[in-house]
């Protein structure tokens, strides 16, 4: 197993656990885990968990989407980021079709 996959599985294992300790099935916090995809955003709810101990069930997936939302505006803010580079390349180097003339 890789460290990743550890990493993964740890991160997976904490979410379930805080998902039961607070009352809920384990099914719900592997759900969850699989929603959000990777480490760093379980850990989020992982620690949201542990300090807003939600009530319900609808508030853990309303945290879980809200996380999902920040994850895709962040990935579109550096995808713009980068489209926003190579347009100021393009502006100072042009498009490089231009012939030079000897």
């Amino acid at each position: 197993m890789t460290s990743i996959n550890r990493e993964w599985t740890r991160s997976k294992d904490d979410l379930v656990y805080a998902v039961k300790q607070l009352g809920f099935p384990a099914e719900l916090g592997e759900q969850i885990a699989k929603q959000l995809g990777s480490p760093k955003a379980i850990n989020r709810m992982t620690a949201y968990l542990a300090y807003e101990k939600p009530h319900s069930a609808e508030d853990i997936v309303d945290e879980m989407l809200a996380i999902c939302s920040d994850i895709e505006r962040w990935k579109q803010k550096k995808i713009a980021e980068e489209a926003n580079e190579k347009y100021n390349e393009i502006l100072y180097y042009g498009l490089g079709t231009e012939e030079t003339s000897e």
